[in-house]
């Protein structure tokens, strides 16, 4: 059994989390919240012969699959987790490594994959005492780590190229070879548009090329289409990648002319909103109805060990740490076919793309 940093830190998240028996909150700046935990009653996690419950008890983990149950002390998850740490931790690079000591430990408590399938949203599923209201609620987690690469936010694809059409001076066809045979090591897309502004041209928006992708951006907000636009813009342009760095640009620039009289942080608002759908379920391709598929957050593995709850109950801090944790991405041109100008019968077009990643 083989996996990387990212994919061994889902079988230390449940075990780091079985040894401590309770989530604790981090804020917008990944420090944990002292005061702010929730008590764990059962870990649920799909396993290949169906759902594994590890159901807490005051020195072990009983732990059930359909008919078979077995006990396994606590303390043999917290050393095993600490052992899985420092051997992510000892790793080097992003190459797969295998763990035949966590591994036998795996296949003797019936736990035989590394992640959860890439079609589900939720990673985990955490059964949580919650104090305040009094009930029990089945919650779904993504979990993020920070041990390996840094996680992807956002997938970039097809449905994700953002069309504009190309104004101003006319382009000729040698122009547009030029332009389109520009292939810097770093700044294809910056200077591309470059070129193409000192031929007395530039771009303008038109709308994602995914219908798709575009309505599910008018549903959070009427405007969304031409914030992304505008966000997208200063990443290429003016290489501003950090979404933290682009709201306060945006707010300064105020490019959809809001009444900013009184203080409004319009575009703080609208770009949080942006993030905490993506991060909990909407997806270019699918058509978005607002229904969480990740109901309960994020959990995040910090580079020293601890793992931070980014509860939905607690939305500011969850808005807070996705919005300064987050950075633009460029995706493949060639991939996914942007950033050459492209005739469109009577008139030029351009296309971008991008990807949302957290910071390493």
């Amino acid at each position: 059994m083989k996996g990387n940093k990212g994919e061994w830190s889902e079988v230390y998240t449940l075990f780091k989390l079985l040894g401590d028996r309770e989530l604790h909150s981090g804020d917008g700046q990944l420090e944990k919240v002292a005061d702010l935990f929730y008590p764990i009653i059962s870990i649920l996690r799909q396993e290949s012969s169906g759902e594994q419950q590890y159901h807490i008890q005051s020195e072990s983990i009983r732990i059930t699959n359909g008919d078979k149950e077995i006990n396994i002390s606590i303390k043999d998850f917290q050393e095993k987790a600490k052992i899985l740490f420092e051997s992510i931790k000892a790793s080097r690079g992003s190459a797969s490594f295998a763990l035949p000591e966590i591994e036998a430990f795996m296949s003797s408590i019936n736990c035989d994959k590394l992640k959860a399938s890439s079609k589900d949203k939720s990673d985990i599923r955490i059964i949580i005492e919650d104090i305040r209201t009094g009930v029990n609620p089945t919650l779904g987690f993504s979990i993020k780590s920070q041990l390996g690469s840094a996680s992807t936010l956002f997938n970039a694809s097809g449905s994700t190229n953002v069309l504009y059409s190309i104004t101003g001076e006319k382009l000729s066809a040698a122009d547009i070879e030029a332009i389109n045979s520009i292939k810097p090591k770093k700044g294809l897309i910056k200077d591309r548009i470059s070129a193409l502004r000192n031929k007395g041209a530039d771009i303008c928006f038109q709308r994602m090329v995914s219908r798709t992708f575009h309505n599910n951006l008018v549903l959070i907000d009427s405007l969304m289409p031409r914030i992304l636009d505008e966000m997208i813009k200063l990443y290429y342009i003016e290489g501003i990648s950090s979404l933290k760095d682009i709201v306060s640009k945006l707010e300064e620039s105020n490019p959809l002319a809001y009444d900013m009289e009184n203080g409004h942080h319009f575009y703080e608002y609208k770009i949080k909103r942006f993030l905490t759908d993506i991060a909990l379920g909407m997806t270019p391709a699918k058509i978005w109805n607002g229904h969480y598929d990740v109901t309960g957050g994020y959990l995040v593995v910090k580079e020293d060990g601890d793992i931070l709850c980014y509860h939905i109950y607690n939305k500011n801090d969850f808005e807070d740490y996705l919005l300064n944790n987050v950075k633009f991405d460029t995706p493949s041109t060639s991939r996914h076919g942007f950033a050459s100008i492209e005739n469109d019968g009577d008139a030029n077009t351009f296309k971008l793309n991008f990807q949302l990643r957290f910071k390493g």
